[in-house]
């Protein structure tokens, strides 16, 4: 198979501008991801939000000299030895590409979608299969319109299995994933509610979802969902079925039995009329339900009934997740440590690579051997030197006899291990500080005992921030707005509790216009992390200023006497056209210039050159309640009309916004030139009280359980009467955590093992008390006090509050951990 850019350009069908002889390894879509630049071909994509071309300039000087692109650079004379592919649609182009690679392969293609678990059922066919066969399969969740190309174009010689997830949001997307994947074996996971607001029914988005399937030699389903039997029949499709059944005992793959035990469920099943079965480490309905699509495939692979059964007991739970933590010693940890492979390590790298805030910290990888890559250890480990090289790692531990072979391939500073009881006995883990480290091992190596080791653990109670959820947010009502629309995102009170330079990076790498912080000493932290966006200052005070100016921190100024004061200071310190936007009040009677005070503000604006306004803006009072429609309408008036006034004195453009997350949803042809976007990006959506995505997720853990009689108390004051003897657990959370003392006494409750566990007495500083009489549960287990099952609106409504106030009160001394697919 060719990869030369002369085979490249006629596949794609460009115009090639440059001869220079090039051999193409790498696909790339995001200029930050850049590993080898020699071997990459960029793809400069234009979308809704941004446009590839310009980064064009900046990874010509980092090495890159093959580019598809839609337009020409102006000054292409400016580029030498560099290889042009201009084309209509660089998507198309990329889809095309990897649909032609795709068509070299005469080997089995496993194609997965549906609603939820798709990653799990892929990564549990690649730990089914995987021992036997080499099996090329998406990293993480890539199962976008661009994901898929650039999985599918992993496929190498040596790859004997693809196993490829296809995620769809809209009617019409599927096709184009199908071309590229053209999967021989089909698995539909399930219909839910995700992305519903795009199609018209459940029936819709199933029969979009079966398109994927149309030349399938053979398709796998849940054959008990009447939704999916039905779309199925109607779909004609001439593939063979494997779909499974706890039912009809007819079935192909009839599933005889399911017995849940405390940690483990066994599974017996008859496949053909032959009877087997496994037990899975899971006790959840959705492993279950993923355990028995992953079957299905194994079953048709031929894999035999022992060593299912053998490899279903080892399977390990996904961690489609990137976790960071803190570790001892001042050190950062990226745990990545359920899987190793080329792909993944590139990924992880560049995650790595992102995250490093703090550049004083050196990075560090422990990387195992890389297993089953079909690749002679001499080029996968050249490979492997190489990437680790253009990533900027300083020290590199390596695990495996493998890679220890190779270890002369590596510059870096350097330790290998033959295995990772070797390295944790040297001792050389305690010695490591102020690092930036990266733990990314085979299963076989068991890397979380070294994660273990590693981690700073001075507290059980955690908050969980599900960066995937905040994306799928911000992509929720990027989608209501229209494509010149500029977004302000608020990251103010650490991000809404969640935790202000996680949530800031991640918004700025998915290019949000602003960031937007209470006061001034927010921003300089997040300058000083190394963020780099556009930052407006909601609150500023008068003895901020300077910090304002060194950080370059826009503020909102709302009156002449602070508008003075700023003239007056940025004068002292020589500074001239500095941005601020100019708050008008239409209504909430908080803060702003009134009105009629525009004209004075013009006359005094005009005669300065300290400040230049870069946007003008106003709060609206309800838009979150219908009752209050025509005074939001009102409001919006007011503004218009404010707004043109001040933009009418000005030849430069001034940026107007009114909406905030409610105003977006609900009152879109007011969208002027930016919107701000609030509580909807951390799941609550502000009009409803649902939950979008949830982002948040605060745990404990069961420290202590004590029997108690009846009639006796619990909790100072003897506030928790006790009717019944009682199972009572003690969780290390309460109201210096963030807590709220009102939730005790049995007004609210939390989850333990997904049941309702109410507290008991009072909520303490450091400790609540719940009752667990009626579940069963161990010393040592998880506590959900609000999350992804348990809705921090339920605790809102409660307290007679609003979701804001729950999620900004969880303290500081909540250890937060970020994860992303």
């Amino acid at each position: 198979m060719s990869n030369s850019i002369e085979n490249i350009s006629k596949v794609i069908g460009a115009k090639r501008i440059g001869t220079a002889q090039a051999n193409i390894d790498w696909l790339l879509t995001d200029s930050r991801s850049l590993g080898f630049p020699e071997e990459t071909l960029f793809f400069a994509l234009k979308t809704k939000r941004n446009n590839g071309h310009k980064y064009i300039p900046d990874l010509y000087e980092r090495g890159v000299r093959n580019f598809v692109v839609n337009d020409l650079p102006e000054n292409i004379a400016d580029y030498a030895d560099v290889n042009f592919l201009q084309v209509k649609d660089s998507l198309k182009a990329l889809q095309s590409l990897a649909a032609d690679h795709r068509k070299q392969f005469r080997i089995p293609i496993v194609g997965v979608t549906g609603s939820n678990g798709k990653t799990v059922v892929k990564e549990w066919i690649y730990q089914l299969l995987s021992p036997d066969k080499i099996v090329t399969r998406s990293p993480r969740s890539y199962n976008s319109q661009i994901g898929v190309p650039l999985s599918v174009w992993l496929m190498n010689e040596h790859t004997q299995v693809g196993v490829f997830e296809a995620g769809i949001s809209e009617m019409g997307e599927m096709e184009s994933l199908r071309e590229i994947i053209q999967p021989t074996i089909g698995v539909l996971t399930n219909i839910g509610g995700a992305h519903q607001e795009n199609f018209f029914s459940m029936q819709d988005k199933c029969m979009e979802k079966l398109t994927l399937f149309k030349d399938c030699d053979v398709l796998i389903y849940d054959a008990d969902n009447k939704l999916i039997s039905s779309c199925v029949q109607k779909s004609l499709f001439t593939a063979r079925e494997i779909a499974w059944s706890k039912i009809d005992n007819e079935r192909p793959l009839f599933i005889e039995s399911v017995e849940k035990g405390v940690e483990s469920t066994t599974i017996k099943y008859r496949y053909l009329g032959i009877p087997a079965r496994y037990t899975i480490p899971f006790i959840d309905d959705a492993s279950i339900e993923n355990s028995l699509h992953s079957l299905a495939v194994a079953l048709y692979f031929m894999v035999s009934p022992t060593k299912i059964a053998e490899r279903m007991a080892t399977l390990e739970p996904v961690a489609m997740r990137l976790e960071v933590k803190d570790g001892k010693n001042g050190c950062v940890l990226i745990n990545d440590s359920y899987n190793s492979d080329l792909a993944s390590l590139d990924i992880a790298l560049d995650f790595m690579q992102r995250r490093s805030a703090d550049k004083s910290k050196k990075r560090m990888l422990i990387l195992s051997d890389i297993l089953e890559s079909g690749q002679s250890n001499k080029l996968l480990y050249r490979e492997v030197a190489q990437m680790v090289h253009n990533r900027g790692i300083d020290k590199i531990i390596g695990v495996g006899e493998d890679i220890s072979a190779a270890s002369n391939l590596f510059d870096e500073e350097k330790y290998f291990f033959q295995t990772t009881e070797e390295l944790i006995d040297s001792n050389i883990l305690q010695k490591l500080h102020d690092e930036v480290i990266l733990i990314k091992g085979a299963r076989e190596f068991h890397f979380e005992d070294i994660s273990d080791r590693l981690e700073l653990k001075v507290h059980e109670t955690i908050l969980e921030v599900n960066l995937n959820a905040l994306i799928d947010n911000l992509n929720w009502y990027r989608n209501k707005l229209r494509p010149e629309t500029k977004l302000v995102c608020m990251v103010k009170a650490s991000a809404y509790g969640a935790g202000s330079y996680e949530v800031a990076k991640t918004l700025q790498d998915h290019r949000v216009d602003y960031l937007a912080v209470a006061v001034a000493d927010e921003g300089s932290v997040l300058r000083k992390a190394g963020i780099t966006a556009s930052i407006m200052i909601m609150d500023p005070e008068l003895t901020a200023f300077k910090t304002m100016f060194d950080y370059k921190l826009e503020p909102e100024v709302y009156s002449f006497q602070l508008l003075e004061a700023l003239i007056k200071a940025a004068g002292k310190e020589g500074v001239t056209n500095f941005p601020i936007h100019i708050k008008i009040n239409t209504g909430m009677n908080r803060l702003g210039f009134e009105p009629e005070e525009i004209p004075q503000l013009i006359d005094r604006l005009k005669r300065q050159t300290a400040v230049i306004p870069r946007s003008v803006f106003s709060h609206l009072v309800g838009s979150d309640s219908a009752q209050f429609d025509s005074y939001t309408v009102h409001q919006i008036d007011i503004f218009k009309k404010a707004s043109s006034e001040l933009q009418a004195a000005f030849s430069h453009k001034i940026l107007c916004h009114i909406l905030n997350t409610a105003g977006i949803e609900r009152f879109g042809g007011a969208q002027f030139d930016m919107v701000r976007l609030g509580l909807g990006l951390y799941g609550v959506d502000p009009f409803t009280n649902k939950v979008l995505h949830n982002v948040s997720t605060l745990k404990s853990t069961i420290l202590q359980i004590h029997n108690v009689k009846k009639e006796d108390t619990v909790g100072y004051s003897r506030k928790g009467c006790l009717e019944r003897d009682s199972r009572i657990a003690a969780i290390p959370i309460g109201y210096a955590d963030g807590l709220d003392r009102r939730l005790g006494n049995g007004r609210a409750y939390c989850l333990v093992n997904g049941q309702k566990a109410p507290y008991i007495g009072n909520i303490c500083m450091d400790v609540a008390m719940i009752d667990v009489t009626d579940i069963d549960c161990v010393e040592g287990d998880r506590v959900e006090i609000f999350g992804d099952n348990l809705p921090v609106t339920v605790l809102s409504d409660i307290l007679g509050t609003i979701p804001y106030e729950i999620l900004t009160s969880v303290s500081d001394r909540v250890k937060r951990i970020y994860y992303q697919d």
